[in-house]
């Protein structure tokens, strides 16, 4: 947060407040040469009466009465207004007050921004627009309104969602998810790719801990992010296909990326994009790493895998297979060859054993890494007739046992705690369970079985769960005397995995205990100058999209490291800015979409794909879900589209002023009553029920409804409309006992407008009493009854309903003999009584008023 200072003279003045009270003293002032600095809450002045339709009780347009008003106060030279801005401290005394005053930022140069709103247009962010009062929506970067003053635009912006933070490679979900909502397909893909390579891989396989913690998730279900990505690019796929972009003209120099996975492909495909040469070197036949031979073809199908891979490809990346470090290639022989720094992504294609006895004397023991990578390029064991048991509970046990499934084999997982234990991702059990894979809970192994040399079964003993461990679950405890033998004909470790490190001794490169090479956590720099290290064969058995975050961190640092540049300096990470906790109290549920799947049947002897991918109007529906937590997604389209290049983003979220004054005017303005104190009138419930206020902007000729009379909930011209006196005010037990004075006039103007504007409409006033305050207002009133036909009826409604299916709203009301009357409408007005603004109790206290 900076802080800015103004040193002022003793004369200037603070004002405080841009309705049409602060704006006119701020230019009376300003006229007799005093310098005013005007305080703004919101981002434009104008205030109340910038909303409203006509003023009282003349009928002029509120708009053109205060229009002049704003331009003059927004070119006088000696009025400063500091807009989305609010006093925190007042210090001082009469002719030398010090104010502190707290401004939120436009993220938005003023001294660029033309007003011209080309990026409106391209921001997909919606969201209720507090002008026009919550009846329509406007984009999260927006101008207040038309005539607005200042004229330029601000972004609404409350740190980030908690679907970015969560992501390892930042990849920017909030985004994507908007511009799918929207139709955006493209634009979507495109954000995805700024930071991830393998969207089409990703959309099937992530663990996606973005929806772990998406809001939506706190209503109902989490909005199905990691497969909204898996359908961009199957509508890219049926619309044109991968487009590359272009490149930078010049070559610079050539990097060497061993490994071919996620992180290698992405450290090369970010150095492609900044102009560097660069060759990847895989020690085995096919391209991809652990994406392409760890996965099974039926979660992540292998042309999927290749198809990326060639999409990097065709930025200038030149991929090696056959390639092995230590055998066919080392680092000094790289070196020599011209390139001049080297990022290792070895991953960890070495299956940690059971050690158990019998393991390795016996036929028939496998590890999972080594059985998938064989069945991934298709040398298939013949399991048919056999049982197969996997020994583990990570997504290594479930894809071995779903695998072993479509390969003909009876398949059991051994487990050393509960089903609840389980590490392996919760829908993927599920549906090993569905396909019918049994899980034995609480056994551990205890040796091979075998006969002749083959083996016949799993000795095990039963387990109980004990103290917690350091990852939090219970520690299996073994239960004396209770071994058994689970009989099979295959045995599949599926514990861990490691880095495979052989032949690699002579590379002088320092590694941990857990045979992974030490690299510097931020730069990922090893111990020898010029390589990097990077994905699994640094982190251990991880994710996907971590190995892509490690990928793009590898290529940064070798770029900086090239350029001669401080590779530790400035690498801000999403998870250290502010994380914005929407407010959901009044979300409604929605259901998530349900992906299609392959069906059961259909499953066995085939590694066909289960998922099938959401239909386009699904995606859509399922995009739509997302809750916009942070306001602006930084997509960045709107700074593509300024081409005044005024958008900075990258704003301080608040500045702090300090203004030398020697008065202060308080003039915060007013603000509605809380009209939902009164549940049985049914705000906020039955759309055709709005305020005065909103009532105000449908009448607007700015308005959501360009002046034309409309109900909210179909845009159908009301005939039949009510208005509700004395809602939150005159009331002791609901909200406030005194009478605001203003709503028996503000009724009677709107009555006479809405009449105006569209003779078909019969309006009808429900009051306690008449309090026509002011000269002549009496007349107002019978001007109201004799020319217009408005009605008046002293009644206290008790409740509205809405009749099912039309939308029209029956009002229960007293008369004053008692009896009790059902009346219906096609909308009602709640005429909502004015106070101080709360900022005014504030306001106050920071200054010192009692």
């Amino acid at each position: 947060m900076s802080v800015l200072s103004s040193s002022g003279k003793r004369g200037s003045v603070l004002v405080v407040g841009g309705g049409i009270g602060g704006m006119q003293a701020a230019l009376d002032l300003a006229d007799s040469g005093f310098k005013v600095h005007m305080v703004q809450r919101e981002s434009s002045i104008g205030g109340t009466m910038s909303s409203l339709d006509k003023t009282f009780p003349t009928g002029d347009c509120a708009m053109c009465m205060i229009s002049p008003k704003m331009v003059a106060a927004g070119r006088h030279l000696n009025i400063e207004i500091h807009t989305q801005a609010e006093i925190t401290g007042l210090e001082g005394e009469a002719g030398n007050f010090l104010a502190k005053v707290r401004k939120k930022s436009r993220f938005i140069d003023p001294s660029k921004c033309t007003g011209c709103l080309a990026c409106v247009e391209k921001c997909p962010v919606e969201m209720p627009s507090e002008y026009d009062q919550g009846l329509i929506k406007r984009t999260a970067i927006n101008r207040r309104y038309a005539q607005a003053v200042p004229g330029i635009v601000t972004i609404d912006k409350a740190g980030i969602s908690p679907c970015r933070v969560d992501c390892p490679a930042e990849v920017n979900a909030h985004a994507y998810v908007t511009l799918t909502a929207k139709g955006r397909y493209q634009e979507a893909l495109d954000v995805v790719r700024r930071t991830n390579p393998f969207p089409a891989s990703i959309g099937r396989v992530c663990t996606h801990p973005c929806e772990s913690t998406c809001r939506r998730g706190d209503v109902d279900a989490p909005v199905q992010i990691c497969y909204l990505k898996r359908f961009l690019t199957d509508w890219e796929d049926a619309h044109g296909g991968f487009k590359a972009p272009a490149l930078p003209a010049e070559k610079l120099e050539k990097v060497a990326v061993v490994g071919s996975g996620p992180a290698g492909m992405t450290c090369a495909r970010d150095l492609a994009l900044k102009g560097y040469r660069v060759t990847v070197f895989e020690k085995l036949p096919v391209a991809g790493g652990m994406l392409r031979v760890s996965i099974p073809a039926y979660r992540l199908p292998k042309d999927v895998v290749q198809k990326e891979v060639d999409q990097i490809a065709s930025l200038g990346v030149e991929v090696k297979v056959n390639q092995a470090l230590g055998k066919d290639f080392t680092i000094d022989s790289l070196l020599a060859q011209g390139y001049k720094a080297v990022f290792l992504a070895l991953g960890t294609h070495k299956g940690l054993k059971l050690q158990i006895p019998g393991e390795d004397d016996i036929a028939g023991v496998l590890d999972a890494i080594t059985f998938l990578r064989e069945v991934n390029l298709d040398n298939k064991p013949d399991f048919k007739g056999k049982k197969v048991v996997v020994v583990g509970g990570g997504n290594a046990a479930i894809d071995a046992a779903r695998s072993s499934l479509r390969l003909g084999a009876e398949v059991a997982i051994a487990y050393r705690r509960t089903h609840a234990e389980m590490p392996a991702n919760a829908w993927e059990i599920e549906e090993a369970e569905v396909e019918g894979v049994k899980i034995q809970e609480l056994v551990a192994p205890v040796r091979v079985v075998g006969k002749d040399g083959k083996v016949t079964g799993l000795e095990v003993q039963k387990m109980q769960l004990g103290e917690p461990d350091k990852s939090g679950r219970r520690r299996p405890v073994p239960v004396e005397g209770s071994n058994y033998v689970l009989p099979c004909d295959v045995v599949i470790s599926a514990i861990s995995q490691e880095p495979d490190l052989a032949g690699l001794e002579k590379e002088s490169l320092r590694t941990t205990k857990w045979s992974t090479f030490d690299a510097d956590p931020v730069t990922l720099a090893t111990s020898r100058p010029g390589v990097f290290a990077g994905g699994d064969a640094v982190s251990g058995p991880s994710t996907v999209v971590q190995a892509i975050g490690m990928g793009r961190d590898g290529a940064e640092s070798i770029h900086r490291y090239l350029r001669g540049l401080d590779m530790q300096e400035n690498r801000p990470k999403l998870k250290d800015r502010v994380k914005f906790i929407k407010d959901i109290a009044k979300v409604k549920q929605a259901a998530k979409a349900e992906m299609p799947k392959l069906p059961l049947a259909e499953r066995r002897g085939n590694f066909n794909e289960v998922e099938l991918g959401f239909p386009e109007p699904v995606a859509m529906q399922e995009a739509g879900r997302c809750l916009n937590c942070a306001g602006c997604c930084e997509c960045y389209y709107c700074v593509d589209a300024c081409l005044a290049k005024a958008i900075v983003h990258d704003a301080p979220y608040e500045e702090d002023l300090e203004l030398n004054v020697g008065a202060v005017i308080l003039a915060p303005g007013l603000e509605l009553y809380d009209a939902k104190v009164r549940g049985e009138l049914g705000l906020g419930r039955w759309p055709n029920v709005v305020t005065s206020i909103q009532f105000e902007r449908i009448l607007s000729a700015s308005g959501p409804s360009k002046g034309v009379v409309q109900r909210p909930s179909d845009g159908k011209h009301p005939v039949k409309v009510a208005w509700i006196q004395c809602v939150g005010s005159r009331d002791p037990h609901n909200a406030n006992p005194w009478c605001s004075s203003v709503c028996c006039m503000y009724a009677t103007k709107q009555a006479i407008i809405a009449k105006e504007h569209d003779a078909r409409i019969e309006p009808k006033i429900f009051f306690m009493e008449m309090r026509a305050f002011g000269k002549d207002f009496d007349k107002y009133v019978e001007r109201a009854k004799n020319e217009y036909g408005v009605k008046y009826q002293r009644a206290m409604v008790s409740a509205i309903k809405e009749e099912p299916g039309t939308g029209n709203l029956v009002l229960r009301h007293a008369l004053e003999d008692g009896t009790l009357v059902d009346e219906t409408f096609d909308m009602v007005v709640l005429s909502v009584g004015f106070q101080p603004h709360k900022d005014a109790l504030r306001l106050a206290e920071v200054c010192g008023i009692e």
